[in-house]
């Protein structure tokens, strides 16, 4: 394998290294107050959620085959969005950490494989998970006044775009794949995929010995 394709593992990789107890606090717990800090908030919190990380990557990864790779991941954002104004609205999803370590997993799994997915059922996808995790990431902005609350929103929206159109990207400039059985996206979907997996297990383990 070419070094430069080994390199461009590595983001991916040392994100299953980062610590949990980061992924749903990106300003240390506290609630943005100001435009600035809601700004830093959403372009934070993508990146030191491991679990929403690692989705966003495969978004890019799943899309990149599908002739609409700048368009698709725009479904998973805008669903990222509703879900989060869920949360700030107070509707609570029933099972959402299980919901979004299957998605990782599932996803993850869905590169891993390099079998084709039909366009409809791959936005629809990341609709129904985009929610969810939306929702998760809405957690650190409750109680937010309506400026830090947009600045929230537009930080995260930008920066989960950013990561997803990179990813595609990664798959079809610097690794070269002509097609989605290439050997360098299915590895990285193994890494998500286990990613994935491993929050699964953490959630099911957390749920039998409440």
């Amino acid at each position: 394998m070419n070094p430069r394709h080994i390199l461009a593992l590595v983001p991916i990789a040392l994100a299953g290294s980062i610590g949990p107890v980061l992924a749903h606090h990106p300003m240390g717990g506290e609630t943005p107050g100001t435009l600035a800090t809601g700004l830093l908030s959403g372009l934070g919190h993508p990146i030191i959620g491991v679990d929403h990380l690692a989705f966003v990557i495969a978004v890019g990864l799943a899309a990149a085959f599908t002739g609409h790779r700048l368009l698709s991941p725009l479904a998973f954002v805008a669903a990222t969005v509703a879900g989060c104004l869920l949360q700030v609205a107070g509707t609570v999803l029933p099972a959402a950490e299980f919901v979004i370590a299957a998605s990782i997993l599932l996803l993850g799994g869905i590169v891993l494989s390099g079998r084709r997915i039909a366009s409809p059922a791959l936005l629809g996808l990341f609709a129904v998970a985009g929610v969810f995790h939306g929702w998760a990431y809405g957690e650190s902005i409750v109680g937010a006044e309506p400026t830090p609350l947009v600045a929230y929103l537009a930080g995260f929206s930008l920066i989960q775009y950013a990561i997803a159109a990179g990813s595609g990207y990664l798959v079809l400039r610097v690794w070269n794949a002509a097609d989605r059985h290439a050997i360098h996206p299915r590895l990285a979907g193994a890494v998500i995929a286990g990613i994935g997996l491993t929050f699964l297990i953490e959630n099911l383990e957390g749920l039998l010995l409440a």
